[in-house]
């Protein structure tokens, strides 16, 4: 079949043939046609089989179909959501491509750089709008564009925007658009959650399936290397410094990861650029430009990247770390062998990711070959050393614990304390049957009281009480009065209450 049996209008057909193409794949061949007919579609099918075009052309058809003479600003009518930067610049490209015939104008909108040049393409007027969705609503937040008037609505990696956090902006900007639309879901893989609720955003799709879900191009030849965790630079130094490797796409599960190995490369000698989404936008782009041109040889990027790169005869994919996620893995080795050429997908894996690796397998119904002559094989053993560390941080709680009671000190404290104490005040209960004991207790209180002598040998009390006498007759001579003035300051009454208080404390503190 050739693209003039789907019936493709001359401008773009014309387009086309200039970009290479003389036949569809498999998902235009499906999808073209049901879009010309305005029905809503569901796509799925293997990444780098040409989904783009299978969307992009039948937009640009109708929307030429409908072209007014009327002058004024352009009204935005297509609305593409991608989740990456680098997925949206291509998406542009695309349409550039396919519509330089045909006078629709698109431009791209996303973060990490000055909205200026957006905002100005805005005000200009565009037909279609590719855009990510933080930037979208950002712009739409400011009242820089209107999506009142969207004629096609069409989200690209749609497993991506749904599942992966993206579904709560996506609900956002669907609730902007109007009710009568033509929607489309375009993805690699098609989880049965992300079916159910994609059919929930469209009305009677029409799913096209070219292929089995999360499946790989045959042409990918695919292999696997057990390695430990510590040895994964060394054996990925090993395999660069062979020159079969014209180019190679390494992914890494963390920026931070991404940016440590970017760094132990450069020392190694080989040439790498890291990218993800801690950089900004002009280092992406210049770090995919150097790649896409052979000017690096080594490109190191993370799964969000993973969407969004198409580079032409790309030889090698590089798993440095496998993905958490096992649809993740056809959309990362899909970067190779595209259009239909070959490629070679390589896969690191550590005792602690068997399980990744056994989940990737179940998924896309294959073995993937091992690879066992290499010169760091794994030696094994991460899963033996966890029964050996849980004893060992218990042990430094339990002596704190159980000193006390090796010492023994707390017991003797506290019989002592049961010993001394207790037969004391013991001994008052006893006294009931007793009663003599009590009352020979009582004189002796009152003998103590008999401590009287200690009031006469207290003259100075005594004299306390002689001197207000002289102060009111002629009590004015300086010798007196500094005698006076401290006597002066003592009350009358209080050596009368004095000795009262010594014989009512002493009780208390003989008990």
């Amino acid at each position: 079949m050739n693209f003039e049996d789907l019936h493709i209008i001359p401008p773009i057909l014309r387009a086309i043939r200039d970009e290479g193409y003389n036949t569809p794949t498999p998902i235009q061949e499906k999808a073209i046609p049901p879009l010309l007919e305005g029905r809503d579609l569901l796509g799925c099918a293997q990444t780098g089989t040409g989904k783009t075009a299978a969307f992009a052309i039948p937009i640009l058809q109708t929307l030429y179909g409908e072209k007014t003479n009327v002058r004024g600003p352009k009204i935005i009518r297509t609305l593409v959501l991608t989740p990456t930067r680098e997925l949206a610049a291509q998406i542009g490209d695309s349409f550039t491509a396919y519509g330089r015939y045909t006078g629709l104008k698109n431009t791209v909108i996303f973060g990490g750089v000055s909205q200026k040049n957006q905002t100005d393409a805005l005000r200009a007027g565009v037909d279609i709008l590719v855009a990510t969705p933080g930037r979208l609503l950002d712009l739409l937040g400011q009242k820089c564009l209107s999506i009142e008037n969207i004629r096609f609505f069409v989200l690209d990696e749609a497993d991506r925007m749904l599942d992966m956090g993206f579904i709560h902006d996506v609900r956002r900007i669907m609730a902007q658009l109007p009710a009568k639309r033509q929607t489309m879901l375009f993805s690699a893989t098609l989880p049965m959650e992300i079916g159910s609720l994609a059919g929930a955003l469209m009305s009677d799709p029409v799913k096209v399936a070219v292929t089995p879900v999360a499946s790989t191009v045959d042409t990918i030849e695919q292999s696997v290397y057990f390695v430990d965790k510590k040895n994964k630079k060394n054996l990925l130094i090993h395999l660069l410094k062979n020159s079969d490797i014209a180019s190679a796409l390494v992914f890494s599960r963390t920026k931070h990861g991404a940016n440590k190995l970017a760094k132990d490369l450069a020392q190694a000698g080989i040439g790498c650029y890291a990218i993800h989404g801690n950089k900004s936008q002009p280092a992406r782009l210049l770090a995919l430009k150097n790649f896409k041109s052979k000017d690096t040889r080594v490109l190191i990027a993370t799964d969000i990247a993973a969407r969004g790169i198409d580079i032409d005869e790309l030889s090698h994919v590089i798993n440095f770390d496998l993905p958490e996620v096992p649809e993740t893995y056809v959309h990362r080795i899909g970067r190779t062998g595209r259009a239909g050429l070959g490629g070679i997908a390589i896969s690191f894996c550590d005792e602690e990711e068997k399980k990744l690796l056994r989940d990737i397998e179940k998924l896309i119904t294959k073995r993937i070959p091992v690879v066992e002559d290499h010169p760091y094989p794994l030696v094994g053993g991460a899963p033996e050393p966890e029964p050996a560390r849980m004893p060992m941080r218990f042990p430094p709680r339990s002596p704190h614990r159980t000193a006390p009671v090796s010492t023994g000190r707390p017991q003797q404290s506290h019989s002592q304390r049961i010993s001394v104490r207790p037969p004391e005040r013991a001994a008052a209960p006893a006294a009931p049957a007793a009663p003599a004991a009590p009352v020979q207790k009582a004189p002796e209180r009152p003998a103590q009281k008999a401590a009287p002598a200690r009031g006469p040998e207290r003259p100075p009390v005594q004299r306390a009480t002689n001197p207000p006498a002289p102060v009111s007759g002629p009590a004015k001579e300086p010798a007196e009065t500094a005698e006076q003035k401290p006597h002066k300051k003592i009350p009358a009454p209080l050596p009368i209450h004095k000795p009262e208080r010594p014989p009512a404390r002493a009780p208390h503190r003989f008990i």
